[in-house]
């Protein structure tokens, strides 16, 4: 990076501290000769936690001549259309895993008077046991609330980096921040963004940081004009580079050291090449540190690493959300495929097929492995069905004293991957028999969650973890503006009740 270059650290955007000015005037709405011009104007709706009060985030509120509203992270939404203000406005309330009390005729919604400057609070029931918190990427996280003129804990509440979408977090506590990185980001100027993983840092709680229940303050590493850059380009001439199993690990010189597995794309489903790349902090860039043979998929990291010492040794571990491989947290042996070990019927193994949860159904389907014997098909308690278990992460957790897993299961409805379950096991390898569904969606997908260890609380009770919320694979032909390919965070209370049919 040339000298005269903001360092990675600096390259932030500037926070745009007239931006609810710019707004006011960028609306535009009238009523007769008045012009919206102020937080006065407008109606606040908020739809808050019946639970705990809280506003929540994704909450549609719509007309009975279909226009729709959708709540910011604190809940909120300003409303001033043109037309309707001074009325009384029926506004049906839905949301995914919530719901609105209906009223005799079986709708689920209230009537409001919307008068400008008024304000109304909404009480809705939680169905989820997870509690959604708020969105962390995209623009305009905070919209409503900065129309409103409402407090908001993030430096920069209408969004950072210019980013309009990102798809599937990765996070590595690096040199005593947080480094977070996403896959394909979409752009506001263009439907084509960037292909090479965005990257940006947070400052950890109490440690400069928001409290995890309030937000993250991103500073991403941007282009000379203020967007997304990529992290990740590695040289390649096309096609997309894909990151995962990003890891901390120290060098000869006992330097700690970034790195992560990248994968060289054509498609969605072939793989040009791939390999492990290092992270160089001059650049704010990963550099390619070794290529792997395309069969070795499994021997190398992946997925959501865990390192974690038993009495066989310190190890690092990698699944998706299984941990089926695992290696020494040694860099020349994260290098070579050849160190790492993958998990058999019989144990830890070198130089052989991995055991995985799709091997077990096949065996279970021939009649050769009892369910019960299973180790990677976890039921569902409430169903009493088998899962098919699609991505997520594990983590050691101190107050329940066990592994944590929370994953996304593939198909069973009402969404084909937006049903997040929460699993226990004594060891890292199972048997995962038992998982509770968390949060559920409406034909609507979330992704690839991920559990945040680094933000637990209450001695590990209160855990946290996001997922990509996005219209793929949902079959649902309306997107959600805004909230759509970005991330979400939730939390969850481990002394939730609901949860003890895991533990049984």
């Amino acid at each position: 990076m040339a000298a005269a270059v903001l360092s990675a650290e600096e390259r932030v955007i500037v926070p745009r501290r007239n931006i609810v000015a710019v707004l006011a005037l960028a609306c535009g709405l009238l009523w007769g000769a008045a012009s919206v011009s102020g937080a006065g104007d407008y109606f606040q709706i908020q739809v808050v936690d019946d639970q705990t009060g809280r506003g929540v985030p994704l909450v549609e509120l719509e007309t009975v001549n279909r226009l729709r509203y959708i709540t910011d992270s604190a809940g909120r939404v300003a409303f001033a259309e043109p037309g309707l203000m001074g009325q009384t406005i029926f506004f049906y309330v839905r949301s995914h895993g919530y719901e609105f009390p209906k009223d005799g005729f079986g709708y689920a919604g209230r009537r409001l008077k919307t008068e400008p400057g008024g304000k109304t609070v909404l009480k809705i029931k939680r169905l989820n046991i997870a509690e959604r918190l708020y969105r962390i990427t995209g623009e305009g996280i905070y919209r409503d609330s900065v129309l409103l003129g409402e407090k908001t804990p993030l430096a920069e509440p209408l969004g950072s980096g210019q980013a309009a979408g990102q798809d599937s977090v990765q996070v590595a506590l690096y040199r005593g921040k947080l480094y977070w990185f996403w896959g394909d980001t979409s752009r506001l100027k263009y439907p084509l963004g960037h292909f090479w993983m965005a990257g940006a840092t947070s400052d950890l709680p109490g440690k400069g940081g928001l409290d995890p229940a309030e937000g993250v303050n991103l500073r991403y590493f941007v282009d000379a004009d203020g967007f997304s850059r990529p992290t990740c380009r590695l040289g390649v001439k096309g096609g997309p580079v894909w990151s995962d199993g990003f890891l901390t690990v120290a060098d000869e010189a006992g330097r700690e050291r970034l790195l992560c597995h990248y994968a060289h794309m054509k498609s969605l489903g072939e793989m040009l090449d791939h390999g492990l790349a290092v992270f160089n902090d001059d650049k704010a860039e990963f550099e390619k540190l070794a290529e792997f043979k395309l069969a070795d998929l499994a021997r190398c990291p992946h997925g959501q690493p865990i390192r974690h010492r038993d009495a066989s040794g310190d190890w690092f571990y990698f699944g998706c959300p299984f941990p089926l491989a695992r290696v020494k947290p040694e860099l020349k042996r994260l290098a070579d495929p050849a160190s790492y070990e993958v998990w058999t019927r019989s144990g830890w193994k070198s130089e052989t097929k991995r055991f995985d949860a799709a091997e077990e159904r096949k065996l279970i389907r021939a009649g050769k492995l009892k369910q019960s014997e299973a180790r990677f098909q976890p039921v569902d308690t409430d169903t009493g069905k088998p899962l098919a278990i699609h991505a997520g992460s594990v983590c050691w957790n101190e107050f329940r004293k066990r592994w944590l897993m929370i994953a996304v299961a593939q198909g069973g409805g009402p969404s084909f991957l937006g049903e997040v379950y929460y699993a226990e096991a004594a060891e890292l390898t199972g048997p995962w028999l038992r998982a509770k569904k968390i949060v559920t969606h409406d034909k609507y997908s979330f992704y690839n969650p991920v559990q945040h260890p680094f933000f637990d609380q209450a001695g590990g009770r209160i855990i946290y973890f996001e997922g990509t919320y996005a219209e793929t694979f949902s079959g649902n032909p309306v997107a959600t503006p805004r909230y759509d390919y970005n991330q979400i965070m939730y939390r969850l209370d481990l002394a939730d009740p609901r949860l003890e049919a895991v533990r049984r």
